[in-house]
């Protein structure tokens, strides 16, 4: 039926554009199509985007490591595996060496990294040494041996006022005189020589860690300890 051409229906005639009317439907449908495409697109994209990548597939994956072992990352300094090498042989020779014996009550043991210097040329948390020594020494005594930390002497003062004022009751052990006295207290020192070879570049270097427990009233030293190494390496590491 050619356009334009009026069709007799029930109520009057209507005059179709047949052609105009087709190409009509037939561009909204593909404008339609497009836009859902566009839109597939785009949440897709989204997506993907709140899918970070994870892996660090050109990095060094992280690694667990038995600290008493050798790094993967060492130098020529002190490192973990030495601290714990040290602090457990200190406290098997400390034991050893029989200054307890004649003793008639546990002495009482100051351990405190003001007194145990640095003078080598590595940085180092002086208090990694102390506090593990320390703690192995308080779990191998068995009651043989009690430390005082004058680290926490401010707080204990404040608690000692807060009872004698009545702010608080005496709590459970009731007072002392004053604030624990010590017998002994652990004194040392890191120290360090290091060389290096101006032509092929390694870097060599004597560690010496000196360990003394001294009488705090007389200031005899009843037990000594040292541990030392030394290590070369053409290239050095940074510590910190």
């Amino acid at each position: 039926m050619p356009a334009g051409t009026a069709v007799p229906f029930a109520g009057g005639a209507l005059n179709l554009q047949g052609e105009n009317l087709s190409t009509r439907h037939i561009n909204a449908g593909l404008w339609l199509a497009c836009g859902a495409l566009l839109f597939a697109a785009g949440a897709g994209e989204a997506r993907d985007r709140k899918k970070p990548e994870l892996e660090n597939r050109n990095g060094v994956q992280t690694r667990d490591l038995d600290p008493s072992q050798k790094g993967i990352v060492t130098g020529v300094g002190i490192e973990a595996h030495d601290i714990q090498t040290m602090t457990n042989q200190m406290a098997r020779d400390m034991f050893a060496s029989g200054f307890l014996n004649g003793l008639g009550k546990p002495p009482r043991i100051l351990i405190d990294e003001q007194e145990f210097r640095n003078e080598g040329s590595q940085i180092i948390n002086r208090r990694m040494i102390t506090q593990r020594l320390m703690t192995e020494l308080n779990r191998a005594s068995q009651g043989r041996m009690t430390f005082v930390s004058q680290r926490y002497a401010g707080m204990v003062a404040k608690q000692r006022e807060l009872k004698r004022d009545g702010v608080t009751d005496v709590g459970t052990t009731g007072l002392t005189g004053g604030q624990a006295g010590v017998d002994y207290f652990l004194g040392g020192a890191i120290m360090t020589l290091d060389s290096r070879d101006p032509q092929s570049g390694v870097i060599q270097r004597y560690n010496q860690i000196a360990f003394e427990l001294v009488d705090a009233e007389t200031g005899g030293v009843v037990w000594s300890g040292m541990y030392e190494f030394q290590r070369a390496a053409a290239d050095d590491v940074i510590y910190r």
